[in-house]
């Protein structure tokens, strides 16, 4: 026993601050803000690029090049040969080569002059899918967004915490401190030493492993930000705010049904299929196509053996011709089974498919839009509660330490009251957690993390 006492003795106790000290520092560490943090988050999120890289892409197809309004030309390029060699004992030549090349180059255009007027509901397609594109991106913009902010609150929360438990831990310095003059003087024995010892080293425990808790936040805000660097942590160096603002359930409803992601992509994918029903309207139409060319054509022929009326040598010749040509087509499906009539059918099918889907995710929304609101407002009652709670709790802290220096309460009284103050102060640490959690959530619903 006396071996413990010698080294709970207060100059053994009190260098537990220093290795907590230590062990903050092991990693280097960088004060951002919440402003900061998504800016660089934003710049390193891969599924953004990637959204972004799909916009391109549907800005280069969205062209009126790609509807079919203008026309077409190719060109072609034949080139021939021929050779033939026979054996006829029965003719003048019994022994006969024939050879023969040609060269065949050709301009040809088409034009469709009248489709029913695909060309312009294809551009409107074009341009509905570079929007929907455009919406993908602003979702992914939106999640990293609200997983940026999250963490960067519960950063904030694990900061708090541990200045409460350095907080206590201070007062149970103080305690052995107290108990150590008493011993002095007769007043105290090993008991009271090793109760306080006990107590403070329960406080370092707690706030060593409160660090390890923060460390983890950092990383997952590091995550969060897109950040590979192993030696670097970004920590918060903006303070909790406690003033948060009431929201009021229509407002949001009108702001949900106006900006909501998802709702914007089911409005898109509406109107897609309201163009889906007009190029299935256009096959009524006859299709008026306008074709021209120009046709250049060069051959030559060899033959061996002699004329046999002359004996001369027949040897070879060249020749040439030039072609040009201007139709005019019209083209009118006049019967196909039934195929027209059933796919614009099923084209106004999707169209009502369609406008169900945005019924049905508004009732969702909305009805999710409600459970966000009135959480939001259990939660904002719930913090103010805790921060009423906290305040008894550090003024009962300060009687409970007055009083215990006056020996009016034991010291398993005063470090219940200790105890009921971390409680107090996790309780409203955790409210206001959840209730920053619950605001990103109805910002995020109703459109309000991206514009």
């Amino acid at each position: 026993m006396k071996e413990i006492i010698s080294f709970l003795n207060i100059k053994n106790i009190l260098f537990i601050p220093i290795l907590l000290l230590g062990y903050n520092s092991m990693a280097q560490k960088k004060s951002i803000s919440l402003s900061e943090a998504i800016e660089i988050g934003l710049a390193n999120n891969f599924q953004i690029k990637i959204a972004e890289k799909q916009v391109e892409i549907a800005k280069n197809n969205n062209t009126w090049k790609n509807t079919g309004r203008y026309p077409t030309l190719d060109f072609n390029l034949g080139f021939n040969n021929n050779y033939s060699w026979s054996n006829n004992p029965a003719s003048f030549n019994p022994r006969v080569s024939n050879a023969s090349s040609g060269l065949t180059p050709s301009i040809d255009g088409r034009w469709t002059l009248f489709d029913g007027f695909k060309y312009k509901i294809n551009k409107n397609r074009l341009e509905e899918l570079e929007f929907q594109t455009q919406s993908q991106v602003g979702i992914a913009i939106e999640n990293n967004i609200r997983s940026i902010m999250v963490a960067y609150y519960q950063a904030m929360i694990q900061k708090e915490q541990i200045t409460t438990l350095q907080k206590v831990l201070e007062l149970s310095k103080d305690r052995i401190n107290y108990q150590q003059v008493r011993q002095e003087y007769g007043q105290a024995g090993r008991f009271e030493i090793v109760q306080s010892s006990d107590s403070y080293l329960n406080d370092s425990t707690s706030l060593l492993i409160q660090f390890n808790s923060y460390e983890t936040s950092l990383v997952n805000l590091k995550l969060a930000m897109g950040i590979d660097d192993e030696n670097l942590l970004y920590e918060p160096k903006e303070k909790l705010n406690s003033d948060v603002p009431r929201y009021e359930f229509n407002d949001l409803e009108k702001k949900l049904f106006a900006k909501n992601k998802n709702l914007k992509q089911l409005y898109i994918s509406q109107q897609l299929s309201k163009i889906n029903t007009d190029l299935n309207k256009s096959n009524k139409y006859p299709t008026v196509t306008l074709g021209a060319g120009a046709q250049l054509g060069g051959s030559g022929f060899w033959q061996s053996g002699n004329n046999p009326i002359t004996q001369e040598k027949i040897g070879g010749d060249f020749s040439s011709n030039f072609n040009y040509y201007m139709n005019l087509s019209l083209n009118y499906n006049i019967y196909d089974a039934g195929a027209r009539k059933r796919n614009l059918k099923n084209a106004k099918i999707e169209e009502e498919i369609a406008q169900l889907n945005i019924d049905d995710l508004k009732r969702n929304l909305s009805n999710q839009l409600k459970i966000t609101l009135q959480n939001y407002n259990n939660q904002l009652n719930l913090l103010r509660l805790t921060n009423k709670l906290i305040k008894n709790a550090e003024e009962n802290l300060v009687i409970s330490e007055a009083r215990y220096k006056g020996g009016q309460i034991s010291s398993f009284d005063y470090r219940t009251v200790q105890l009921a103050y971390v409680n107090a102060s996790q309780s409203r640490l955790n409210a206001l957690f959840n209730l920053k959690n619950t605001e990103i959530e109805l910002i995020r619903i109703t459109g309000g993390l991206v514009r």
